[in-house]
């Protein structure tokens, strides 16, 4: 069943006054578009590739010198030379030869090459509750994705759940307690110190169900890929919650300043928790956001939410033609 776009519920006030004749209220949807959250923002010449270019420029002639560029912004090598190629065959059709066309053209062709994918955030199933699985290594800024994320729902009126499956970390639960409270989300957590962390988020679920919630959160330990032990208990997370309800999404949190090794986290969690669509942090404090372009190139995993700031509301669509024209602004 294919994706459907994320749409906003409003919802209609019960009249305390029940009239037979008239048929029942209809839920309305609009987009979640309505919501205004920070976009992604244009990268100033500090923080994108431009910088990179002030240091070294190309021509039609030597696109040597691009795709240098391009693997130093964490591209990765086969996607600079793909890259490189479309730009060449582009330019010579064109007839461009200055910087400036270059820069034009490059922008397109990454935009078209990230504009593939479906960015939506799947709540095909029409089942309630709708869970979202949150994974990550740690610093990632899971939690904080989490915070941003439910506090973007509510204001949108959708009743949230967050289930506090990271029962590893001593301050994680007070952290998600803290975001839950801010955004107006339910917490769901722990009964006992060392509680399992499938349980947790069963009963997360379960609490959803019950109290008629639309969404669950999940959030998860953060874990290296490498881990066999604890990425094992993510395939156990996802069996548990199966039994109740369908995982709408399988969220991958990758901090944008890690390079590529997000490319491995990515590659890792991807076998392990299916993953459905990365959340790319830290967006706003890297010049090397080119780790966006390649793990969807080479994974087909779509970028799906970007954080662009400290801010509570500085979370985003991530947008590739905003992303495109600012790396090469």
């Amino acid at each position: 069943m294919s994706s459907i776009f994320f749409w906003r519920k409003k919802r209609e006030e019960e009249s305390s006054v029940s009239v037979a004749s008239e048929p029942a209220a209809t839920t309305s949807t609009v987009p979640i578009s309505e919501l205004t959250p920070s976009t992604l923002p244009v990268r100033s010449s500090k923080k994108g590739i431009r910088s990179l270019f002030s240091f070294a420029k190309f021509d039609a002639g030597d696109l040597q010198s691009l795709e240098d560029i391009l693997i130093q912004a964490d591209f990765g090598l086969a996607a600079s030379e793909k890259i490189v190629a479309s730009v060449k065959n582009l330019a010579k059709a064109q007839g461009a030869s200055n910087e400036a066309q270059l820069r034009e053209i490059l922008a397109q062709v990454i935009e078209s090459e990230l504009a593939v994918s479906d960015r939506s955030l799947n709540l095909s199933s029409g089942k309630l509750p709708y869970v979202f699985l949150v994974v990550g290594v740690n610093g990632a800024g899971k939690t904080t994705t989490i915070g941003k994320l439910s506090n973007w729902l509510v204001e949108g009126s959708w009743s949230v759940v967050l289930g506090a499956a990271d029962t590893f970390r001593a301050a994680a639960v007070d952290q998600l307690a803290t975001w839950a409270k801010r955004s107006g989300a339910r917490l769901v957590g722990p009964k006992s110190d060392g509680q399992d962390p499938a349980s947790v988020a069963f009963e997360a679920v379960e609490s959803a169900i019950e109290s008629e919630s639309d969404i669950v959160i999940v959030d998860t330990a953060g874990r290296l890929q490498n881990k066999t032990d604890l990425m094992d208990e993510l395939s156990k997370i996802r069996r548990v919650i199966e039994k109740r309800a369908e995982i709408s999404e399988v969220l991958l949190v990758v901090d944008a300043t890690t390079g590529q090794n997000g490319l491995a986290q990515a590659k890792a969690f991807a076998e392990v928790a299916k993953v459905t669509g990365i959340v790319l942090t830290k967006l706003d404090g890297t010049a090397k956001g080119g780790i966006a372009f390649a793990i969807q190139s080479e994974l087909g995993i779509p970028i799906k939410l970007v954080g662009v700031g400290e801010g509570i509301n500085d979370f985003a669509f991530f947008d590739p033609k905003e992303f495109a024209t600012g790396l090469v602004a």
